[in-house]
């Protein structure tokens, strides 16, 4: 069976990596391709690394346009989905790229993102650990509405979670520092992310708590098995057009062995294909990731500090967020779970 697609935000980075992975995707039809403020203009205008969609028009993001397909993705902003949610009631499938839809509680919701709160759905992190030995894999089958993840959230989320869902670190006590590339903000222009302003620096943002990604991460970890969760989250703009790379670090839990520390993520992601640990003393590169549905893991245990460190690298575009929906609409439709992805990353 072939699926037809639309995907708004065609035009932006999100919306491009979509669609430049479901170019590949054999059971996938790409039929609409819709925009804003780009509306009317070829598709390879905007995104002219997508030489096989070269006959696409942006059409306006309306209900109409975008009804009437097997499956819809929404790569809009934070706050622009959740309108489209009644109106595509008769799409079987529709992911959403954006935060609409992965926060289960208002409060968190208000106090971060604010407007309307809608309806949560089946969050778009197959590998995720949710407590009892299951993922959120199986929540994934069948699913009608996904909601893809935050690629910040997830990066920490998959990499705290087995040492959660074990019982061997302490989630109340969580630090990490993220090392990200623009790309993760969007493709509208912003002066902070001209390359001027970028190139030779390091930037801090969303310093002190404030980043949205926070309850989405603590949602997370809660599910794998945390009674509660405490994080300080601290993203820092670096000059590489894509990728993230997580340092994460928590107190161990005392009595827990340093095998048995090791145990817990070896036993989380030894049988899974897109979340890989790496062997003992080795630690991943962004470079590792470019373009590829993988998330690399290092850990190491600091017995001076008494804390486990997990270093996490993703491809924020793939893994984390385009590469994400896709493994997660694959499940949904009962394919392959690695239809049209791929582990290999593109060096140098």
């Amino acid at each position: 069976m072939t699926y037809s697609v639309a995907v708004s935000g065609a035009s932006g980075y999100a919306g491009g990596e979509i669609l430049r992975l479901l170019a590949g995707h054999p059971d996938i039809e790409i039929r609409t391709v819709t925009a804003h403020s780009n509306a009317g203009q070829p598709l390879i205008q905007h995104q002219p690394h997508l030489r096989s969609l070269a006959h696409l028009t942006l059409q306006d993001t309306t209900p109409e346009i975008l009804a009437g397909h097997d499956i819809v993705f929404l790569a809009l902003p934070h706050g622009q989905s959740g309108q489209y949610t009644d109106a595509l009631g008769d799409v079987p499938l529709v992911i959403d790229a954006g935060a609409d839809h992965r926060l289960t509680d208002k409060g968190p919701w208000d106090a971060f993102y604010g407007g309307h709160f809608h309806e949560p759905w089946a969050y778009g992190v197959p590998e995720l650990l949710i407590g009892g030995g299951a993922k959120q894999r199986e929540n994934l089958r069948g699913a009608t509405r996904i909601a893809a993840p935050g690629c910040n959230a997830s990066t920490v989320s998959l990499s705290l979670a087995p040492g959660v869902a074990a019982g061997v670190i302490d989630p109340g006590d969580i630090v990490s520092v993220l090392a990200v590339g623009p790309s993760g903000a969007g493709k509208s222009l912003k002066a902070n992310l001209l390359g001027s302003e970028i190139l030779g620096t390091a930037n801090p943002y969303a310093v002190g708590g404030t980043h949205r990604h926070i309850p989405e991460i603590q949602q997370a970890l809660r599910a794998a098995g945390a009674p509660d969760v405490r994080i300080s989250f601290t993203p820092v703009l670096v000059p590489m057009s894509r990728g993230i790379l997580a340092t994460s670090t928590a107190p161990i839990i005392d009595g827990v062995t340093d095998a048995e520390i090791r145990a817990a993520w070896e036993s989380a992601y030894g049988d899974e294909t897109f979340v890989q640990l790496l062997p003992e003393g080795q630690f991943p590169r962004t470079a590792d990731v470019l373009g590829a549905n993988t998330a690399l893991i290092g850990l190491a245990i600091d017995r001076a500090a008494n804390r486990v460190t997990v270093v996490t690298a993703v491809d924020n575009l793939a893994k984390g967020t385009a590469g994400a929906a896709i493994q997660s609409m694959n499940l949904a439709l009962g394919l392959p779970e690695d239809r049209a992805l791929t582990v290999n990353g593109v060096a140098p």
